[in-house]
């Protein structure tokens, strides 16, 4: 069976029901990941846990160690990973506690180091991308968003920013024009860094506000945080059917 872990995003720096039965802190060629691995028992099975943000949450997302997050994780031992984001919706489908499975995703961000082929190399090495996420581990994802009942999309465009503040209406309209459904500013490097890895990876977005010009006014902090607190219970539910059906 596959080692899985979880990278958890806003309102998941804990997972709650994890038993830990290991802290570990992981030294990478990239240095120190966000936060100490968590190693427990989650649904009866073995997982991997990671606060992208640290515990408490803490690093805003320009400024995650995403290569030493993912290098940490496959160098113990995780084998497939679904990572946790919090997301606006652009798409009208996806309003305030959807949950969307995205199948791609546009790379707005800059300055990030978003790989491991740079520095002193013997040779140039490219990865296909066409498809980010994998298909397999997307796929029990949305089986079990469809048993628990969940208002979903099985797929979508995520339109991944720089942040760490939130977008103008002119630049969600932009990033509408191009396709995109959902937006977040955690999306890469890490789903590239992944791959470099060979590590299956996908994700599970949960939106927590309209994108900027989709609703009067501005967006509210304290409504951001009300739609983390109750999605994140029906996210956790959906990991779970996911590691037990593994």
């Amino acid at each position: 069976m596959s080692v899985y872990a979880i990278i958890g995003g806003s309102g998941l720096t804990q997972l709650e029901g994890l038993t830990v039965t290991a802290a570990l802190n992981v030294d990478t060629p990239y240095g120190a990941p966000s936060a100490p691995l968590l190693r427990g028992d989650y649904a009866g099975r073995e997982v991997l846990f990671l606060a992208r943000h640290g515990h408490p949450h803490r690093i805003p997302p320009h400024q995650v160690n995403y290569r030493a997050n993912l290098w940490a994780l496959k160098q113990v031992g995780a084998e497939a990973i679904i990572a946790v984001n919090a997301v606006g919706g652009i798409n009208g489908a996806m309003g305030t506690g959807h949950l969307c499975v995205p199948d791609q995703i546009i790379d707005y961000t800059w300055g990030r180091e978003h790989t491991f082929f740079a520095g002193d190399l013997e040779h140039v090495t490219h990865i296909d991308f066409t498809q980010p996420y994998d298909a397999g581990l997307r796929e029990r994802l949305l089986v079990a968003l469809a048993e628990q009942g969940c208002a979903y999309s099985a797929a979508g465009v995520y339109a991944c920013m720089q942040g760490p503040r939130l977008e103008t209406a002119a630049e969600i309209a932009r990033l509408e024009r191009d396709g995109a459904d959902i937006v977040g500013m955690t999306g890469m490097p890490e789903a590239v860094l992944a791959r470099e890895l060979g590590l299956p990876y996908a994700c599970l977005a949960l939106v927590v506000n309209p994108a900027a010009g989709k609703a009067p006014g501005a967006i509210s902090m304290t409504a951001i945080d009300r739609a983390l607190g109750d999605g994140m219970d029906q996210v956790r539910a959906v990991l779970a059917r996911v590691l037990d059906a593994a």
